[in-house]
């Protein structure tokens, strides 16, 4: 058996991660100054090629801005952020995302489902649906694992974007499989997969029936109902 070769961080990754940390708890305001690149290595007791590097990085990533003459600023992340962005958030907390990401994920999938249930209706082959139904096949057939009922929704829905022949929706759901993974794997807890199949038939049938409406309000009902707190899904804070 073979292992994988384990590695310490740097100090310019620890750096890089507790700047993100500040940031995205609100600790570091948007706007704010931060002090001197010399008091910031004094103060964290690292070189200043630490420091940096690291305020290199985390510019790239949209969270800093280097204002020549005047400062390093913390820096609207929403607005002027990254891919790599998006990676830091989803690692925040050890990957726990708060309601507020939790939100923003869901009005995410809502586009996405929603627009792949429309496409999936007017370009799929009956063959591509099929598919989609062996998938639908394997949520209903997996019992009392949540590791498995979340493979198993996962692979619906991202068949569901596969068959709707949009090159992007399925890049999409990919790029956000953890995330996304997490978010069942919280519902399912909180609630349980027999409403997770429910909701992935009702999406299913309107498609076999070609019935672009209903479809739409499917995924809608479903989705908007998480989003509200009509099902749970949120944290108590």
């Amino acid at each position: 058996m073979e292992f994988t070769k384990l590695s310490a961080p740097s100090l310019k990754e620890m750096f890089v991660k507790e700047l993100e940390s500040l940031i995205l708890s609100g600790k570091l305001k948007i706007g704010e100054k931060l002090p001197p690149e010399r008091e910031l290595a004094a103060n964290m007791q690292v070189s200043r090629a630490v420091i940096n590097s690291g305020i290199a990085e985390l510019s790239r990533k949209g969270f800093l801005e280097v204002k020549p003459r005047s400062g390093i600023y913390v820096k609207d992340y929403r607005r002027y952020g990254t891919l790599d962005t998006l990676v830091s958030i989803m690692s925040y907390n050890g990957g726990q995302l708060r309601n507020e990401e939790v939100r923003s994920f869901l009005e995410m999938k809502y586009v996405v489902d929603r627009l792949g249930a429309a496409l999936a209706i007017e370009r799929a082959s009956d063959e591509e649906v099929n598919r989609l139904e062996e998938c639908l096949k394997e949520l209903a057939a997996v019992k009392a694992d949540n590791e498995k009922s979340v493979d198993a929704v996962f692979r619906f829905y991202h068949e569901l974007s596969m068959i709707s022949e949009n090159t992007i929706l399925p890049l999409i759901y990919s790029s956000f499989q953890v995330p996304v993974r997490h978010l069942w794997m919280r519902f399912i807890e909180k609630n349980n997969t027999q409403i997770v199949y429910e909701s992935a038939k009702g999406v299913f049938e309107a498609i076999k029936k070609r019935d672009r409406k209903e479809a739409i309000k499917a995924v809608e009902n479903a989705v908007t109902n998480v989003i509200e707190g009509k099902r749970k899904i949120y944290e108590d804070e």
